[in-house]
């Protein structure tokens, strides 16, 4: 496969790998597999409490340089400890030598290319690369790397998506970066924008983004054999989100920007969707607004009608997320898909339940849900599942019309916001909520700080389980 991403392109050495390429020993909390003399100078260096972890460099028969490093992935041999490879390494070829039946080489492999990303594209001076680092071998045919690769591809382009700020990633350029996706892999793409999303009957995805400079729009592309099982992703596309006249304070707008990164998961994922070439039909979905303020913004107390038919009063214009995939769910559940599934930054709430770190999912499917919670282990990717706990969608009643897009009390906010967009779901086999941040507050092994790809790695992996592969592209 062609690697587009520059960075990603730059951290990947040939295959074979160069003869002057050093070897990157990788171990997991024990040294028994390490050729003699670099398991000699690691138990000497323990000894004189000179190893520094997880990546130790050993040097040569000098003194002065380096001949190898051993990777230390700890006792649950975690690989996207790897990550530290990618700052560790000095300039230079590097390669993977055998390791361990019990390790698995191309998730080590990821590990390393997802802590090998940086985000540059403002920076008058790029950040250096350190080295580069050849892939391990595969089953001969290659295809586990070529997989492995298309998935930090993915991560990569929803990284730079949501760390791209506001004035450089409004609606027509979510719809740019999305007509670049669907153009790379031949999938037809239409978009309504404006004050055709009247016409074509989504009053609330143009109530919440009229009020910006770039108009709203509804960005909608397919691809694959139309008999094949659908499978349709949305993804909430808020460019930017001032909360409206129920304006944010400074602290809580900060990073706005990542407010479509729910349109950046989906992206990332129909990515890894279209290069394994999965048997579905493919749809992907995004409502791609900003939620500015100005003479022409929606309001507290406002009612809006929806696709559904039902009528929703503005409780909160700083709840506007819920509004537009309300309307873009409607659409896709027309067409009764086997599997929908949505990813929105929706809740400060989820951050309360479950922190930066672990992307909450709602499913009534136990089948689904189990699956994805064994593939998130599997993968390193964190979800975990919460309850669609019906009692509490009383709370979104409203006095004036059919419902409100919020509740009253404050509280199970991510809980309460699933249950809203439930109402705008019927037809569907299964649905999936995911209520993500797409943020990394500080720097990790596989990630720095800034824009994070939170569950798509699990959910394509039980993707890959669930489709066959397409014998044709």
């Amino acid at each position: 496969m062609a690697v587009r991403h520059p960075v990603l392109r730059a951290a990947i050495g040939p295959t074979p790998p160069p003869r002057d390429a050093r070897a990157i020993h990788v171990i997991a909390d024990e040294t028994d597999s390490l050729p003699e003399g670099i398991k000699a100078w690691i138990q000497a260096s323990k000894a004189a409490g000179g190893v520094t972890k997880p990546v130790t460099l050993v040097p040569d028969e000098s003194g002065h340089g380096v001949a190898a490093a051993v990777l230390d992935l700890g006792k649950d041999a975690n690989p996207l400890v790897a990550g530290r490879l990618a700052k560790a390494l000095p300039v230079g070829a590097w390669h993977f030598a055998p390791m361990a039946d019990t390790l698995e080489p191309v998730q080590v492999f990821l590990g390393y290319l997802l802590g090998a990303y940086r985000f540059d594209a403002y920076r008058k001076k790029a950040t250096d690369q350190s080295a580069i680092v050849s892939a391990p071998d595969s089953d001969g045919d290659g295809g586990d790397v070529e997989q492995v690769i298309a998935r930090a591809a993915a991560v990569y382009t929803v990284r730079d998506l949501v760390n791209t700020p506001a004035n450089d990633m409004g609606p027509a350029d979510i719809e740019a970066a999305a007509r670049d996706v669907a153009r790379a892999h031949k999938a037809t793409l239409r978009c309504i924008t404006g004050h055709d999303l009247l016409k074509k009957d989504f009053p609330l995805i143009h109530a919440v983004g009229r009020a910006a400079a770039q108009e709203p729009r509804l960005i909608d592309f397919k691809w694959g054999r139309r008999g094949a099982p659908k499978v349709t992703l949305v993804g909430k596309g808020v460019a930017y989100d001032t909360g409206g006249l129920d304006i944010k304070p400074a602290s809580a707008m900060r990073n706005m920007k990542k407010d479509m990164g729910g349109a950046a998961h989906v992206l990332g994922l129909a990515m890894m969707i279209m290069d394994a070439k999965l048997d579905v039909r493919l749809r992907v979905l995004i409502p791609a607004v900003e939620n500015s303020i100005s003479a022409d913004a929606f309001r507290p107390g406002d009612v809006y009608p929806s696709r559904k038919g039902m009528t929703v009063e503005i409780g909160n214009t700083d709840a506007e997320g819920r509004l537009v995939l309300a309307d873009v769910l409607t659409l896709a559940d027309e067409e009764s898909p086997e599997l929908l599934i949505d990813f929105a930054t929706l809740t400060g709430a989820a951050r309360v339940a479950l922190g930066p770190d672990i992307a909450p999912f709602y499913t009534a499917s136990d089948a689904v849900a189990q699956d994805l919670s064994d593939a998130s282990v599997v993968e390193r990717d964190p979800v975990w599942r919460m309850p669609l706990w019906d009692d509490y969608a009383k709370g979104l009643s409203s006095n004036v019309a059919d419902c409100c897009n919020i509740t009253t009390d404050g509280m199970a906010g991510s809980i309460t916001a699933a249950l809203f967009l439930k109402k705008f779901v019927e037809n569907a086999e299964t649905w999936m909520h995911f209520d993500v941040y797409a943020w990394s507050p500080s720097g990790k092994a596989h990630a720095p700080a800034g824009g994070e790809a939170q569950g798509i790695r699990a959910l394509m992996t039980v993707l890959q389980r669930r489709y066959a592969v397409r014998t044709k592209a």
